[in-house]
């Protein structure tokens, strides 16, 4: 058993005020509290540190020892609360760094921006760009949005609102063709690879037989709708990404498409964060807004 830091600023409590009561004074908790931690100070040091008497308590010889090797301790101890307190009040100014994929940061994030300054953040935001799943334990980032929820009991994971996807092609690779007569066997599909893990849509690809008409993957959402729009083939794509483009319409088919599931990730000691609750809640408001128009 080790000491607690508690029990020995208990035990410096006692050898300066004299008294168990003026200890637990000067502690700000009950008698019966100090008494309980020098008992088990005692346990874990395996020595007697207060003699107790009918007349009160004195420090035996041990306990002014350990009290003395202590004090040093008890200052750092301090000097580390009044350091939290000063990054505390000074957090304003820290920045919060937020992990995403490519198309999550460019096509979700960056255009709600304002909509975090509304709220009342006064912080800066890092938007990183990363394929890579970021350490969160490991502080690469303060929080991150990936499509596949992570594994971890330090983290705490909340679902986003879901994106609907669909089939995307321009007016310049249709025609004259109508969109519902498109066998999509027959065409070009330009669709996500496997960068991001086994999403849903590649089962769908893989069940409805329509693997041999890939004609491109990628994990670029910007790439498959630069691709759709110059009229390189058919492309899966987020419905509220596509509909921001003129030129693409959707291709109907007989079962949709399932929908992709974004995850919020948070490591759990940040989430009581003033700033970090802000932000989570300005990344779930830009999800449900691009969710809303699609």
């Amino acid at each position: 058993m080790q000491a607690d830091p508690r029990d020995l600023d208990d035990l410096i409590a006692i050898r300066n005020t004299g008294t168990l009561s003026g200890a637990a004074k000067s502690r700000g908790v009950a008698v019966s509290t100090v008494s309980r931690r020098i008992e088990t100070l005692e346990t874990a040091l395996k020595l007697q540190l207060i003699d107790r008497r009918v007349d009160g308590i004195k420090l035996t010889e041990h306990g002014l020892a350990i009290a003395q090797a202590a004090e040093p301790l008890a200052e750092q101890l301090l000097r580390v609360q009044r350091m939290a307190e000063h990054l505390r009040a000074s957090s304003s100014q820290m920045p919060v760094r937020v992990s995403a994929t490519e198309f999550v940061i460019s096509d979700v994030l960056a255009p709600a921006l304002n909509l975090l300054w509304k709220s009342g953040a006064s912080f800066p935001v890092h938007l990183q760009s990363q394929a890579d799943v970021v350490s969160l334990a490991g502080r690469d980032a303060d929080l991150a949005v990936r499509m596949v929820r992570p594994d971890g009991a330090s983290l705490y994971a909340r679902k986003l609102a879901e994106l609907r996807l669909g089939f995307f092609a321009s007016d310049s690779y249709l025609a004259t063709r109508a969109p519902a007569s498109i066998d999509l066997r027959d065409e070009r599909l330009l669709i996500y690879d496997d960068s991001y893990g086994r999403l849903p849509e590649l089962d769908w690809i893989t069940r409805h037989k329509l693997s041999e008409a890939v004609a491109m993957r990628t994990g670029s959402t910007r790439a498959l709708l630069t691709a759709a729009q110059s009229g390189g083939g058919i492309a899966v794509l987020p419905a509220a990404i596509a509909a921001r483009s003129s030129s693409l319409i959707e291709i109907p088919t007989a079962y949709p498409l399932p929908s992709r599931q974004p995850w919020l990730i948070v490591h759990r000691d940040l989430r009581k964060s003033m700033s970090i609750r802000l932000v989570q809640r300005w990344i779930a408001s830009a999800f449900a807004a691009l969710s809303s128009n699609s």
